[in-house]
């Protein structure tokens, strides 16, 4: 009888050495069971519960909205569904803003409820202490540089980040900190290339662009917005690799017709 071939599960230090050997990091989110097990099955390196589902899944505007019950909630279900893939949870707004011991308390709960295996966090000097706490302990964490949609309403819109020099130089200091700090990696998101590949250079642990340009160690995308379901959120760093809210909405139209004219479910499909 043959053996089966075990599956081996990325890991941080996994995610830390494709820098080293130049191999691609390859992200997308995932807020469901299914999607997880597909994204796994296709080799994505890391799946991101991003608070993204508070958009994607639950409608909202923002991310803002999403809480730590919600986010632990669909971690979980991802978890059960994957079995190679690094599988990483956003922490909420104000789960991690307020204080260190909050915030240890609560990374804490997400991977002892859950079963992932970081967490991820947004923003540079305010919250490096309590990064530094949480590696410190052994709690994995991903930092997140750049435009950071928590803070929406502090920018105001979703603007690029790092256009002017004050604030490339600030992303860069923050990058450095955050390593000092102990994250894995670190998140850019819709930052000028030519400083992605600044911060890049300047670290040594992997940086992940969305909308940051190909110098980065890798990409993340959200799964919803690569697959065209999406359809009226299409900025320029996203790329359609399918059409699936068209292929959908026939399937839907084909099913209903079906339904209406009697034509579904025939005598084979009966019982």
């Amino acid at each position: 009888m043959a053996e089966k071939t075990k599956v081996k599960a990325v890991t941080t230090r996994t995610i830390i050495e494709s820098k080293k050997t130049g191999e691609k990091i390859a992200a997308l989110t995932a807020y469901d069971a299914i999607t997880a097990r597909i994204l796994d099955e296709g080799g994505v390196d890391i799946i991101l519960v991003g608070d993204s589902l508070s958009n994607v899944f639950q409608g909202n505007d923002t991310t803002i909205p999403v809480t730590l019950d919600e986010m632990i909630y669909h971690a979980k279900i991802v978890v059960r569904a994957v079995k190679r893939a690094l599988v990483v949870v956003d922490m909420p707004f104000m789960s991690y803003q307020v204080d260190t011991q909050e915030t240890l308390g609560n990374a804490g709960r997400i991977l002892k409820a859950t079963g992932a295996s970081a967490v991820k966090v947004e923003g540079g000097k305010a919250i490096v202490e309590s990064v530094r706490r949480m590696t410190e302990i052994g709690i994995p964490v991903m930092g997140h540089l750049g435009l950071t949609p928590q803070s929406i309403n502090k920018f105001g819109g979703y603007r690029p980040r790092g256009e002017d020099k004050e604030e490339a130089a600030a992303i860069i200091s923050d990058a450095k900190l955050l390593e000092a700090a102990g994250v894995f990696a670190i998140v850019l998101e819709k930052i000028p290339a030519a400083l992605a590949a600044k911060v890049t250079k300047s670290v040594k642990v992997p940086t992940i662009g969305i909308g940051a340009g190909p110098h980065c160690d890798g990409q993340i995308l959200v799964y919803a917005d690569m697959l065209g379901l999406t359809q009226e959120f299409k900025p320029r760093f996203v790329r359609h690799y399918a059409n699936v809210a068209e292929e959908m909405h026939n399937a839907f139209l084909h099913y209903v017709d079906d339904v209406k004219r009697g034509k579904f479910p025939s005598k084979e499909e009966s019982y």
